[in-house]
């Protein structure tokens, strides 16, 4: 019969291999109090280096997320802009045209939507090699001058101990409650149109809000409006313009002072 010492070491070795929750990158109220679905998957080459993770922008909205395991993520999936490859699993925010489709590619291991169904707020939390993936769901101004409630959410995405968030088409600042369930945030895709989701000030604030140290920009249809962001946002973050619509980071790379970086692409 095994010793104590030895069946205590099997379990150690156990532990470090799940790839649950247990070293979670973002602790927000929902992925302590929800355990994450597990999917199966098969093993293949690693798309990014070890304890990191690659980020490209594909276009307007929509970012492809790559994990050392090989797991891949598509943000505000939909018709008109897709990544060159079938991810693995894909958020969609918003039911508009360009942020969701109603026909995802056959074979995506996972589609998750954002907004309300059957009356009730969506929640996910999944886990998919080594990615995790949860939503907290914000509201929405309707056309008549009301409220959406929970019809967009912000998806989390937890990968090689980065906390990665997409606010998708916020429309409003974010309470206690909400930063709460988001958790600390290390990289955060923010949508800088000025007006079909926040103005710029507010969503300065929004940003302030979050501190997270790796703003990446998206959403704002023009160069002027872009640059009308960049302006603003000069007082406190350093304005840097990537050379690709990629890049690779890890918790050591994270810049020390608060940076926005632009990555280009179709927007």
């Amino acid at each position: 019969m095994p010793s104590r010492s030895v069946n205590a070491a099997l379990l150690f070795v156990v532990i470090l291999l799940l790839p649950g929750p247990l070293f979670a990158a973002c602790l927000g109220a929902l992925s302590q109090s929800e355990p994450p679905r597990l999917l199966p998957a098969s093993l293949h080459l690693a798309a990014a280096p070890p304890n990191s993770t690659r980020i490209t922008f594909i276009g307007h909205a929509t970012f492809l997320i790559e994990t050392p395991q090989g797991a891949t993520a598509a943000t505000d999936y939909n018709d008109y802009i897709r990544p060159p490859v079938r991810p693995d699993i894909v958020t969609m925010n918003y039911a508009h045209s360009t942020h969701f489709t109603a026909n995802p590619e056959p074979g995506i291991a996972h589609v998750l939507r954002g907004w309300t169904h059957n009356g009730k707020p969506a929640r996910h939390n999944v886990q998919y090699r080594d990615m995790r993936v949860r939503n907290v769901p914000t509201n929405l101004r309707d056309y008549s001058g009301g409220t959406e409630y929970d019809g967009n959410s912000i998806f989390i995405f937890d990968v090689a101990g980065l906390c990665i968030a997409h606010l998708g088409h916020l429309h409003h600042k974010l309470t206690p409650g909400h930063l709460a369930d988001i958790g600390k945030v290390d990289v955060l895709f923010v949508p800088v149109d000025g007006g079909f989701t926040l103005n710029i000030a507010e969503m300065q604030e929004v940003i302030a809000q979050l501190q997270a140290p790796l703003v990446i920009p998206m959403h704002y249809f023009s160069e002027h409006t872009l640059e009308r962001f960049l302006v603003r946002m000069r007082d406190n973050h350093e304005i840097k313009l990537n050379d690709s619509a990629s890049l690779v980071v890890s918790r050591p790379t994270l810049p020390k002072q608060r940076t926005l970086l632009v990555l280009p692409g179709p927007h």
